[in-house]
Order: structure tokens, then sequence, then C-alpha cells
């Protein structure tokens, strides 16, 4: 480590002065904000706040062993001129709330506004964008992949979109016995919230509050309508087993792939094309008809009122072509 006494000369090396950007700009260093400069996401602070984060870190900050600290706040104010020198930060002026604009002076002032251009290491998220289009070129190359890959991705596929399902419902039941009590409680409450990033949908783990005024009569109308619903169930198991069975049975279709599998492969490819009855349907239309008048007339009437119709049914199909 570094004497003290020598920090100003030992940050006036830029791999250095690098090193200690890299810990300015970590979870370690000094709170930002973040603003809108030249159409571009930035992070911002007060040159004070630097100034002081710098001569007296804020408590817990682990500062690194390889790098000096700063003794005085002149110590430090000479290192961020340097890092405004070496273009590591520039002045902003503040437009607008959450808008800045680039100063035309240069100079370090704590009571100034400053930007941060450094980045710091890229390698990271170079790594990360490799392996996006890495896997977006694996996502395309599907009707490729081996057999055994198909099955893996299908059982992810459905795993993935049951757990949501029974996720979903658990926390809509959880929540329906509680509501009927008199409070709204929710697990995972910020789940479905699309402002949030991929942890924080994950916090708070459950909320817990008093219901408005108000809700009793709605409270006591669905009680009585799951109750009954329960009852229902306890009282016809046969109806409510063919229930859950069935469902039972959706499932292993879904995980098998064979949902489609009591169709031919004919019906599957003329899913979507019109369909047109045989001459045995319609004259058993014909035989079956409730129509009293269709019962007087005979068999040679019959056969002339089935050619209309079927001559009727080709010219609508031409109109439609």
């Amino acid at each position: 480590m570094a004497p003290a006494a020598d920090a100003v000369s030992f940050y006036e090396d830029e791999k250095n002065l690098k090193k200690l950007c890299d810990f300015l700009r970590s979870s370690e260093g000094p709170p930002v904000r973040e603003a809108i400069e030249m159409d571009k996401r930035v992070y911002y602070l007060k040159g004070e706040k630097l100034v002081n984060f710098m001569v007296e870190p804020k408590k817990g900050t682990k500062w690194p062993k390889d790098l000096p600290k700063f003794k005085t706040r002149q110590e430090a104010i000479t290192i961020c001129k340097e890092l405004c020198n070496y273009q590591y930060m520039h002045r902003s002026i503040k437009r607008g709330k959450g808008d800045l604009v680039i100063s035309r002076d240069r100079e370090f002032d704590e009571s100034g506004i400053f930007t941060w251009i450094y980045e710091g290491d890229k390698s990271f998220s170079h790594m990360m964008t490799t392996l996006l289009i890495m896997g977006f070129l694996f996502c395309v190359c599907f009707p490729i992949w081996p057999n055994f890959l198909k099955v893996f991705a299908w059982y992810m596929s459905v795993s993935f979109l049951l757990l949501i399902f029974f996720l979903v419902t658990f926390r809509g039941l959880i929540f329906l016995f509680v509501w009927i009590l008199g409070y709204d409680f929710w697990f995972l409450p910020n789940l479905f919230d699309e402002q949030l990033g991929f942890v924080d949908s994950f916090k708070p783990l459950y909320s817990f509050e008093k219901t408005k005024e108000g809700q009793l009569m709605y409270r006591i109308g669905i009680a009585v309508a799951f109750f009954s619903f329960c009852w229902w169930a306890v009282t016809q198991p046969s109806e409510f087993d063919g229930f859950v069975s069935a469902q039972g049975d959706f499932i292993k279709d879904l995980y098998a792939g064979t949902l489609l599998s009591d169709m031919s492969q004919a019906d599957k490819e003329n899913i979507d094309k019109p369909k047109m009855e045989s001459l045995e349907d319609l004259l058993k239309n014909l035989e079956s008809s409730d129509d009293p008048e269709e019962e007087l007339l005979s068999e040679e009437e019959r056969l002339e009122a089935m050619m209309d119709n079927l001559m009727d049914t080709e010219e609508d199909l031409t109109d439609e072509e």
C-alpha cells in the first residue's frame, strides 16, 4: 500500500487513476443520480459530495488496500481536477429535472455538477453481449437441433408455463382467503411490476394491510360462493374427481405433446380449410329432417332437393374463392 503522504503523486499515474475511478464507480463509491444528457442516460453527482467521500468515506465503506487515502480536501480536489483533465468526468449544468447539458466551464469546482464519462472495465459487458448473440443464434437454429434438445426445450417451456399458472393461482387463493377476513395479503406483490428489475420484482416477500371500508357485503358474497363450491366438491365427489382426473390427463398430454393425437394427419393439415358435407351426410340429414313438409315429399323430390343443395354449396364456395 502506498503511503498516504504520496496520494497526489500516486494518482498522477493514469493506471492508478483508473483504479481509483473503478472504485468510485463501484457500489462502494459515492451515491449518484440518473439523468439524460444529449439523449443518453448518464450518472452525475455534486462536486462537494465527491470530495467529501474521498476525504471521509461513508461508514462501512471498504477502501481498497492498494489505494492510498486522502488526508486533506485539497488533495482530493487536486485529484478531481485530474479526473476532469483526463476526461473521466465533465462538468454539467442542470437544465431541468433529470435533464443535463454539458458546461463550457471545464474546471473542477465543489459547487458544480459533474457527470461520469468513465464507465469502467467493459469486459463483463462484452462477454454478456457475446452470450446474448450466441443465445439468439442458438434459438434461431431450433429446426436443426437434435431431438433430445427439442424435447428438453419443450419440457422446460411446459414446466415454466405450469409454474407461472400455479403461482398465480396460489397467490390469488391466498389473497381470497385473507381478503374474506378483512385484510389484503399479497405474496410477492411486485412480481408482475414491469417497471422493476428482476431482483426487485421479488421484494418485498409479502404485503399485509387492512382492506378499505365498504367491502363487507362483497366479502360475504364471495365467501358464500366459495364455500358453496367447496360443499359441492365434497358432496359430489364423482363429478369433482372426474374434473381432477381430466386435468391430470391434460397435463400428461401437454408434456407428451399429444393433445391433438386423436386427429388424423389429414385433419391437422386441413384444419383451416372449409369443410363440405359428403353425399352420405346429406342423405342422413334429409332422412332425419324435422320439417313435416319434407316428410311428405317423394324420394325423387328429395333427390332433387339434395342436388339443389349441392349446387348452392358449390356456388357459395366458388364465390368465396
